[in-house]
């Protein structure tokens, strides 16, 4: 079989499972690729939005690249599912917001509007067994030793992440210090109070989908700054959770693919990758061979592993992926008959903090016209990933029900779950974190090509990485450098700000105690240290 188009990148978008390697690498048959004459042949992508967008700019660049996509369908970490009960519902990723100008220039490519996540009634945040309603971005501590331990450890940690480069975190004047620390140790330095470091708690499982005594404090902190600080990563409304997409996210990757047309293979997992000649060979589960003359990988850095790699990897980056695991997320989506919550004067966001309660977080998910309520809970920890399904969804509504103060919450009409840890193509969600010492070490080499290798994918990303806008960065800044490699660009221009998109606002610190602790000098922080050491003014 020959393919006729001129094959000039290669963007991989998954891999296979290790396990299937033996039995299908013995029953291969190749499956030629037709090269041009002149043999200029560039590159493969591999990867969902990253792929598509490295694919969509060479194409644009006059070039013809082809995509080689392991699942039956395209988006990646974007899922979106059809049905009569939901209409859509994004279980994969799905919101974005200011500052996400990439992700909204394809949108409006395409056509694709968007809408703001509800906020006009109440959020509450449930504590120590009680409701209570607020607003902004971040619950009130209404114990004023609380409130100021709690807005110090904020303020510092946009602090030190002001000493960060987006571009290269491993430079920080602190970096070796603060990547030895994990985040848990980092909060038991900073904070005085049981009341912040659980709310801290909450925020990291909440932001990366993993504990803070497996998270690096340096790979945390600039996580946090590159998406544009607290208040930023936080918020709904001025922030990265404000908006989602009319009728899914994936409709961004499906509009991609469309324009790409036959150039995107879709269930086409790649297990072997030779560059020892001078074409990139890259053969797949499919029995399939594609020639190249340069390659993108975009997956996950841990998806890596289920590659095998002649010449093998450097040790470098083969070290990097075997240290950076995916985080751990089951998306859960609870339908309704009515909005029940807006009536009593809720919005649908919660914030909860009770040991063993499966859900730590909600939006609403209803429509944007009003129709289908919904209300979307993330669960973290996998102590909950063993439970049945009916079990689970009882669970939920039953915290729903104590936060929401009705039993309206103990009736859905409907439930949707997508758990990322059994995404073999995937390997969990949102993205991969760091461990301690890890980012010091091997971080250097994330986005460093690897002979006529080049990797992409929202983990790669130098802002909003982890996201949707994350990924088209990587994309389209590899696709850069293999052209900056063909001699198509200069070096200088491979990375390239992208224009403020209309959605953009001011964002302004919703906190107003925040000042306050500048204002304090050493020697009130200390006093007020001693004083909350003293047990009985731990206060909720």
């Amino acid at each position: 079989v020959h393919l006729k188009s001129k094959c000039y990148v290669i963007l991989f978008k998954s891999c296979m499972p290790t396990k299937k390697l033996i039995s299908v690498n013995a029953q291969r048959k190749t499956i030629k690729v037709g090269i041009p004459v002149d043999g200029i042949t560039s590159c493969w992508c591999l990867c969902p939005s990253a792929g598509l967008s490295a694919a969509k700019l060479l194409k644009a660049s006059g070039l013809d690249p082809v995509v080689l996509e392991a699942r039956d369908r395209v988006g990646g970490r974007t899922f979106t599912v059809q049905n009569k009960e939901a209409k859509w519902v994004d279980l994969g990723g799905a919101y974005i917001g200011p500052t996400q100008n990439r992700i909204l220039r394809l949108a409006k490519e395409y056509g694709i509007k968007t809408y703001k996540v509800n906020e006009q009634e109440n959020l509450v945040h449930y504590v120590n067994g009680k409701s209570y309603p607020f607003k902004g971005s971040l619950p009130p501590m209404w114990n004023p030793i609380a409130l100021m331990d709690f807005n110090n450890l904020f303020r510092t940690m946009d602090k030190m992440g002001e000493e960060i480069p987006r571009d290269a975190p491993w430079r920080a004047p602190h970096a070796e210090e603060w990547d030895k620390m994990t985040m848990q140790e980092l909060f038991e330095k900073l904070c005085w109070t049981r009341t912040a470091r659980r709310f801290a708690t909450l925020f990291v499982n909440l932001i990366v989908t993993a504990e803070p005594h497996e998270v690096s404090a340096l790979w945390l902190l600039w996580y946090v700054k590159q998406c544009g600080g607290i208040m930023r990563i936080c918020s709904t409304t001025n922030g990265g959770q404000e908006r989602k997409f009319v009728g899914g996210s994936n409709q961004v990757s499906q509009c991609m693919a469309r324009e790409l047309g036959d150039r995107v293979k879709l269930q086409s997992p790649v297990y072997r990758i030779d560059q020892t000649g001078d074409m990139v060979v890259v053969e797949t589960v499919d029995k399939q061979t594609y020639k190249a003359k340069y390659v993108i990988v975009a997956t996950p850095p841990a998806l890596n592993l289920k590659m095998h790699f002649n010449p093998e990897l450097p040790p470098l980056r083969n070290q990097l992926i075997n240290r950076v695991p995916m985080g751990s997320v089951i998306k859960c989506m609870v339908y309704y008959r009515e909005n029940f919550w807006r009536k009593k004067g809720y919005c649908g966001s919660m914030v909860i903090e009770e040991e063993g309660a499966p859900i730590g977080f909600t939006l609403d998910d209803t429509k944007p016209d009003g129709t289908v309520p919904c209300i979307m809970g993330l669960v973290q920890s996998f102590k909950q990933f063993s439970v049945i399904v009916y079990i689970l969804l009882r669970r939920i509504c039953e915290i729903y029900s104590k936060v929401l103060g009705t039993d309206e919450a103990l009736h859905p009409v409907h439930y949707e779950e997508k758990n990322w840890c059994e995404e073999e193509y995937s390997g969990g969600c949102y993205t991969a974190y760091f461990p301690p010492g890890i980012l010091t070490q091997f971080g250097r080499v994330l986005r460093e090509p690897v002979g006529k290798l080049y990797f992409a994918g929202t983990e790669t990303a130098t802002e909003w990485s982890g996201y949707m806008e994350g990924a088209v960065q990587a994309g389209e800044r590899a696709a850069r450098e293999v052209m900056c490699a063909m001699g198509k660009l200069q070096p200088n221009q491979i990375w390239q700000p992208e224009p403020e998109n209309d959605v953009r606002e001011v964002l302004m610190h919703q906190i107003t105690s925040w000042p306050l602790i500048k204002k304090m000098n050493n020697q009130w922080r200390n006093t007020l240290k001693s004083l909350v050491m003293n047990p009985k003014h731990f206060l909720p």
